[in-house]
């Protein structure tokens, strides 16, 4: 099953939306969080990206999602090697970790569930 990581300067913002993601994946789908950075403040860091991604990836691959800075850039950096296996979604954080998780909780393919993610970006538009 295809894994979600949500990334956050805030390991609270993180749990919160992983949490309600989880609960929209039916208990199924796999929600890890990199939230914060290594010391547990604000900020980021591509350590607790890596270790979220792993162990969110059964190896069906990863969807990142990032709130924003230097989440994203973690984010992409982690994209770069993680050999095709990961992708950032371009989608809200909330909104898209809730619609991947409800997509990947049905076994969906990695670009399956990427493209629920970025729906909820359109969804907002209207």
């Amino acid at each position: 099953m295809v894994g979600i990581v949500i990334i956050s300067h805030s390991r609270t913002l993180a749990e919160g939306a992983a949490e309600v993601a989880r609960t929209m994946g039916v208990g199924k789908a796999v929600v890890e969080t990199a939230g914060g950075d290594a010391d547990g403040g604000l900020g980021t860091s591509l350590d607790l990206v890596e270790r979220a991604a792993r162990a969110a990836d059964d190896g069906d691959g990863v969807v990142l999602l990032a709130d924003l800075g230097s989440s994203v850039l973690s984010a992409k950096l982690y994209v770069e090697d993680a050999d095709g296996v990961a992708v950032l979604a371009d989608a809200p954080l909330v909104e898209g970790a809730v619609a991947a998780a409800s997509m990947a909780a049905t076994g969906a393919p990695l670009d399956a569930v990427v493209a629920a993610a970025e729906s909820a970006r359109d969804h907002r538009k209207t």
